[in-house]
This record gives structure tokens, C-alpha cells and sequence, in this order.
């Protein structure tokens, strides 16, 4: 079974890597797999994330604020813990003739932590936001498949980092609203007890 499945994984992994090599998302894909280290991209996410927080509202600042430890709560379980366990060679490391676009990296290949990083945020913005729901996880999606295109990843390290990234975002998502119910009727239970005085 395992064997059949890899077998899989490997068929995908050649026809996005090989098959759908062109000349455009040979320019394309490797731009958009780094965007995570262009300081000019960095600096216009900062400066989204300050103009969330500062002109959002309340929700706006809810979901500024909740990014943060959704992201290194994704990152860091992802990169220390489930790649430590499972120890994946990248398919760079490990395949003849790969189309390797960028540095393979030294890192472990399954699950891709810009899957999990980047579908774990769609999902917290898409909660608060309804209608960016298609713009974030579309985005999610573009970054990921760029992952395999390049040469890096295979599809189940991508597969199965978004769905991993999902369940980060839905965790804190839970954690955050078990944490505001609390909150309410801790203050309701506070002017109640105020009333009677």
C-alpha cells in the first residue's frame, strides 16, 4: 500500500516538475516560492498587518493580533516536531532528475511548512473575513503547488501541510472563541454580582 501510494505521490510530482514545464512558471513559480525572503514583499506584509490592526476595527485587530500566534504555532510544529518524526528527504535530495528552480535546502521535505504557515493564516483571515476566503486559500494554493513545481516538495508534503495548517488555524480559531465566551460570562458574572451591591 505504501508502495502504491508513493508511487502516486512520485507520477504527480513528475507531471507538475516535468510535464507542465514552460517558460513562464519557470520565471514565475520561483518568485513566488521565495516571497517568504524578499525584504520589499516582507515590508508590504508588515505594513498590511499594522493597517489591519490600526484601521480594521475591532475584528481587523482580533485577526492582526491571532496571526501571530497562529504562525508560530504552525511553524514550529511543523519544522521541530512532525518533519523530525517523519525525517522525508526532499525530492531534490533524493530523485536523479529533478527541475530544481531554487537551492534544495537542508531542511526535511514532509510536510512543506509553507503549506501548513500559509494555509494555517488563510484559514484564522478566511474565518474572520468570508469573502477573502477564495483570494486566501487560493493564495495558499499558489505558493504550495509552487513548492512541487520547483523541485522541492512533493504533493503529499503539500497535501498533507495544509491540511496540518488548517487544523493550526482551526485550533487557535477554537482557543480564541472558548477564550471570549469565558471572557463574557466572567463580565456578565461580575455585573451581576455588581448589581447586588
Amino acid at each position: 500500500m505504501a508502495d502504491f501510494l508513493y508511487s502516486i505521490d512520485l507520477s504527480i510530482f513528475y507531471f507538475i516538475n516535468h510535464s507542465l514545464q514552460n517558460l513562464l512558471f519557470d520565471g514565475v513559480m520561483p518568485f513566488v516560492t521565495d516571497l517568504n525572503k524578499k525584504p520589499g514583499i516582507l515590508a508590504l506584509v508588515a505594513i498590511g498587518w499594522v493597517v489591519l490592526f490600526i484601521k480594521g476595527g475591532p475584528k481587523g485587530r482580533t485577526v492582526a493580533l491571532l496571526l501571530i500566534p497562529t504562525i508560530a504555532f504552525s511553524d514550529q510544529l511543523n519544522s521541530s516536531f512532525i518533519k523530525s518524526l517523519f525525517e522525508r528527504l526532499r525530492p531534490c535530495h533524493t530523485l536523479p532528475d529533478v527541475h530544481l528552480l531554487v537551492p534544495c535546502g537542508s531542511g526535511y521535505s514532509f510536510p512543506s511548512s509553507h503549506a501548513v504557515n500559509n494555509f494555517a493564516g488563510a484559514f484564522v483571515v478566511s474565518y474572520f473575513y468570508r469573502p477573502l476566503s477564495w483570494a486566501m486559500y487560493g493564495f495558499a494554493a499558489v505558493v504550495s503547488f509552487s513548492r512541487v513545481y520547483v523541485g522541492v516538495h512533493y504533493p503529499s508534503d503539500i497535501v498533507v501541510g495544509a491540511l496540518v495548517g488548517v487544523g493550526c488555524g482551526a485550533l487557535v480559531v477554537v482557543a480564541f472563541e472558548q477564550g471570549r465566551q469565558w471572557w463574557k460570562k466572567y463580565r456578565s458574572g461580575e455585573s451581576k454580582q455588581g448589581g447586588r451591591e
